[in-house]
């Protein structure tokens, strides 16, 4: 990048230079060598001109611009900011090395060392931006926010608010509060703010707060589809409970002080692992309010992350997910592509992605009243006022789906959907079944449905003149779904393989829905549009992985909890990799994955064509087994203790 456009893009106001060639001279600066030397307190400098220099009231930019910028030029930068603070002493600096004949930096903050160099700041920026790196005083700390939703809970049990409704009444909290934050104009939570805000509950009525409350969601809501509908949910389900209405006013303020301090003081919302941070105290706090209805298949969020990374989520990609629930998968998927919207960008650009992903990217169903304004509310705290969600029975939204044209499909549909709303089109073969509690396919109709929409917009674009689209689809289905051998799921697995191609199955964890339902999972990666078997006969080898251990434990209460090795690692983050890597160098490993070529009549379970690991088993394991196999047969009574 050349001297020009690196003024251009910090800023031409900011620009400060002494010397006719544009530099800035620190000997001119202190008004003589002897003047700087003195400064220096002796320390000669073999450099006192900085290429370009920047500055503001309290912050300073030194820019040092090389064709080809080498260790040795961190040096030279160095020292120029030795002689910036000798003469300039309080300014706060950023330090950048520049190469002019590509658009390459290295930034420091504040010292130009291994400790302070900031290796996301990949794209140079404006001078606002790197004000603002000296301003975030808000932490990221996923740990306290963890500690503090389990008392958060105890709190609203003390008060005797609904388990069900405490997720979304949290979720509006929050909200609320980083309004009243950003209306302070603090840039750090401290004991300061919460007693100025303390003094402001205490001069309102509850009915005062609890209107504040409801005008922040109105505004933060927009011009979101179906608006109208969220505003009244979150009224029914919130704002018009008993419990909520008798709330005192030194309730409210004992919710929201500990909301303020014990929760939104540790997560920097503007920060990719805020976002991050949020999305975990949001799932852990439903974890804790427990499940009313054991089927329900609560998704963990790191299968959702999981499953975004293996459909390749980014900034790029268009999302969908027709049961969505309480928003996990696409929160997580938001989550990410905000994240991306940072990658090799300034600021501006940055943020001017944000409001593309913000407001196109994100794609949701829901049927449930209860789940969809908790989706709604999930979405507001993650800053998506404006998110395309839709009220509906997916069955009922093949015009949604077209206007969202997803690149990418995240799904974890009911398990036993009742068959009354399942259109009779997809029930002609199922008997007696069609008039059952629940859907012989175990999810798998719902798969097909979104298959034959993709199929109609491929003919379409066919028609027109265009190529066909494909979509990845990552689906979390019970394993009874893969390997089971009736009819009805033999024919849905047949028909699922006319026009797509299953990518790759992963066998999961054992209660990995636990404290909710108790089925067993498996995760299915398909490519729609692109038939399994291809124009010269031969189907595709399908990847299967047998993820049966994931770093996480079952805890009484507090569901699967992740486990860390001594060295404070995520044994699940060093687990995912390896998933991730053998399925994209689709690698064989005994006791880990393989690979086969199936078809609707094949098991899609990795147990039927993987290979035991020998080498993994220890005394203990034949002992074990031996001990479960008499325990069998005397269960059986094919033998007897003696």
């Amino acid at each position: 990048m050349d001297r020009a456009s690196i003024i251009n893009r910090i800023g031409t106001k900011y620009y400060v230079t002494n010397v006719e060639s544009g530099e800035y001279s620190y000997i001119q600066a202190a008004g003589g060598k002897k003047n700087l030397l003195k400064a220096l307190n002796g320390y000669i400098p073999k450099h006192y001109r900085i290429d370009l220099r920047f500055q503001t009231d309290d912050v300073v930019i030194l820019v040092e611009t090389k064709l080809h910028a080498a260790d040795a030029d961190e040096d030279q930068l160095r020292e120029y900011l030795l002689e910036e603070r000798a003469l300039h002493f309080g300014k706060k600096v950023i330090c950048i090395l520049a190469n002019t004949v590509n658009d390459k930096i290295k930034v420091w903050k504040s010292e130009v060392d291994r400790e302070h160099f900031l290796k996301e700041e990949t794209v140079l920026d404006n001078m606002a931006h790197y004000q603002a790196l000296f301003y975030m005083n808000k932490v990221n700390d996923r740990e306290k926010v963890l500690k503090n939703t389990y008392a958060l809970n105890e709190l609203l049990h003390k008060l005797d608010i609904d388990e069900k409704l405490r997720s979304q009444f949290i979720g509006t909290i929050l909200l609320y509060i980083r309004k009243m934050v950003q209306n302070d104009g603090s840039s750090v939570v401290n004991d300061d703010l919460r007693d100025r805000l303390d003094a402001h509950w205490r001069m309102a009525s509850r009915e005062e707060i609890v209107a504040a409350v409801k005008n922040t969601l109105t505004n933060l809501l927009g011009a979101s589809d179906n608006k109208d509908k969220k505003i009244e949910l979150l009224q029914n389900n919130i704002f018009n409970n008993q419990k909520i209405k008798r709330l005192s006013l030194s309730d409210w303020m004992e919710i929201l002080d500990t909301v303020l301090m014990d929760i939104y003081r540790y997560i920097d919302t503007d920060s990719s692992e805020g976002q991050d941070i949020l999305n975990t105290f949001f799932i852990a706090f439903n974890k804790y309010t427990g499940k009313a209805d054991k089927n329900q298949a609560f998704t963990p969020d790191h299968i959702t992350e999981f499953m975004c990374c293996l459909t390749e989520v980014d900034r790029t990609k268009v999302v969908l997910d027709g049961t969505c629930g309480s928003g996990s998968f696409l929160v997580q998927a938001m989550v990410k592509e905000l994240a991306d919207c940072h990658r090799h960008t300034s600021e501006d650009e940055a943020k001017r992605l944000k409001e593309i992903v913000a407001s196109s990217h994100i794609y949701g169903v829901e049927i449930d009243e209860t789940a969809y304004g908790l989706a709604a509310t999930n979405m507001l705290i993650h800053g998506d006022g404006n998110s395309n969600l839709k009220l509906a029975n997916l069955f009922d939204c093949r015009e949604f789906i077209e206007r969202a044209d997803p690149d990418i499909i995240l799904m974890n549909p009911p398990y036993n959907a009742k068959p009354l709303g399942i259109p009779d089109a997809y029930k002609s073969s199922w008997g007696n079944a069609k008039k059952g509690k629940e859907d012989p396919t175990k999810g798998l109709v719902f798969i097909q449905f979104l298959s034959d929409v993709i199929k109609d917009m491929n003919d379409k674009r066919i028609k027109n003149g265009h190529s066909v689209k494909e979509v990845k689809l990552a689906v979390l289905l019970p394993a009874s779904a893969a390997i089971g051998s009736s009819r009805l799921l033999t024919e849905a697995k047949k028909a699922l393989l006319v026009n797509n191609t299953l990518e790759a199955v992963f066998t999961l964890p054992n209660e990995i829905f636990y404290p909710g339902a108790s089925a067993s999972a498996c995760c299915m990666l398909l490519t729609l549009g692109r038939p399994h078997v291809g124009t010269d006969g031969m189907a595709k080898e399908t990847f299967f992985g047998y993820c049966k251990e994931d770093g996480f434990k079952k805890k009484k209460n507090l569901g699967r909890i992740e486990q860390f090795a001594p060295d404070g690692t995520s044994r699940w983050k060093v687990i995912e990799k390896t998933w991730l890597h053998l399925y994209r160098t689709r690698t064989a490993a005994d006791g880990l994955s393989a690979k086969a070529v199936v078809d609707g009549d094949s098991e899609w379970l990795c147990e039927a064509y993987m290979k035991t690991d020998y080498s993994a088993l220890t005394e203990a394991d034949f002992k074990q087994t031996l001990n479960n196999y008499l325990a069998y047969m005397m269960k059986e009574g094919r033998i007897h203790e003696a």
